[in-house]
């Protein structure tokens, strides 16, 4: 069997590349130099925001490609490959609209360019966001926060794909809204999504989804997979991620993206 020519891996990161305490395995510092031995761009694929995600990679011994604001932000080589902002107005009707749900145990993230920013404050909802957010302020009025807003990040308390997703699903008429964890939707421009980042990636690179393997879990990985001849859905995906990916990576618990790398190397 011939190998494929991968020139691209983009892997999502909560319940795909990270492990069940939510850190990065070990095993992938050691890969990296091979694969970029091999031209083999890796390019992590997250709702997190840039300043995060660059943490998070602090210790990569080669330089990364970055998907962020599930794909309202792509860099290459440390320079902006795109960047789509929401308009104000639209930004501030959302901060509204999250505050007039008294019903849901509800926060907000306004996520900016330069930072992300919050106006519920208590410690268990700071807790949270600060997981995803590196670069996070508190302000006292969301909507009059002065930065390019790339995406809004709600987080339920509860389960969001039935507690606040279906509050917000009539914004799906002027944007995209998008389930991407057990408690966060994000609200974006429409039409963004990983899968348009990872094709500007790829045109950046002068390569197709031919060239391009993808890991994902959840269902905001699901153009980003579409994207990628070579997609995987971990073992405990998403039944909508598991039914369009072509192949199945073993669990993230157990470095499941490491073990299909490995394997793809060896060939």
């Amino acid at each position: 069997m011939t190998s494929p020519d991968i020139r691209l891996i983009a892997v999502d990161m909560d319940g795909t590349l990270l492990d069940a305490d939510g850190r990065i395995p070990d095993g992938l510092w050691r890969l990296l130099p091979r694969l970029r031995d091999r031209g083999i761009v890796f390019a992590p694929a997250s709702g997190r925001q840039l300043a995060t995600l660059r943490r998070q990679f602090a210790d990569a011994p080669v330089e990364l490609d970055y998907i962020a604001e599930n794909g309202a932000y792509v860099v290459r080589d440390g320079a902006e490959v795109s960047s789509d902002a929401v308009d104000a107005e639209f930004a501030a009707s959302v901060v509204r609209r999250i505050r007039g749900l008294d019903h849901l145990d509800v926060g907000l993230v306004v996520c900016g360019k330069r930072s992300a920013y919050i106006e519920r404050a208590d410690a268990v909802f700071f807790a949270e966001a600060d997981k995803y957010y590196a670069e996070l302020a508190v302000v006292d009025d969301l909507t009059s926060v002065d930065d390019e807003i790339l995406k809004l990040a709600v987080y339920d308390f509860a389960r969001a794909e039935d507690s606040v997703a279906p509050e917000l699903f009539d914004l799906r008429e002027t944007h995209q809204v998008v389930v991407s964890g057990q408690h966060w939707v994000d609200i974006m421009n429409p039409g963004v999504n990983k899968g348009r980042a990872l094709s500007r990636l790829q045109e950046t690179l002068g390569i197709g989804p031919e060239h391009t393997m993808a890991f994902g879990d959840y269902l905001n990985d699901l153009e980003l997979l579409q994207q990628a001849r070579y997609s995987y859905a971990m073992a405990e995906a998403h039944p909508e991620i598991a039914a369009v990916a072509r192949y199945s990576a073993p669990s993230h618990t157990e470095a499941g993206v490491l073990t299909v790398i490995e394997e793809f190397l060896a060939r």
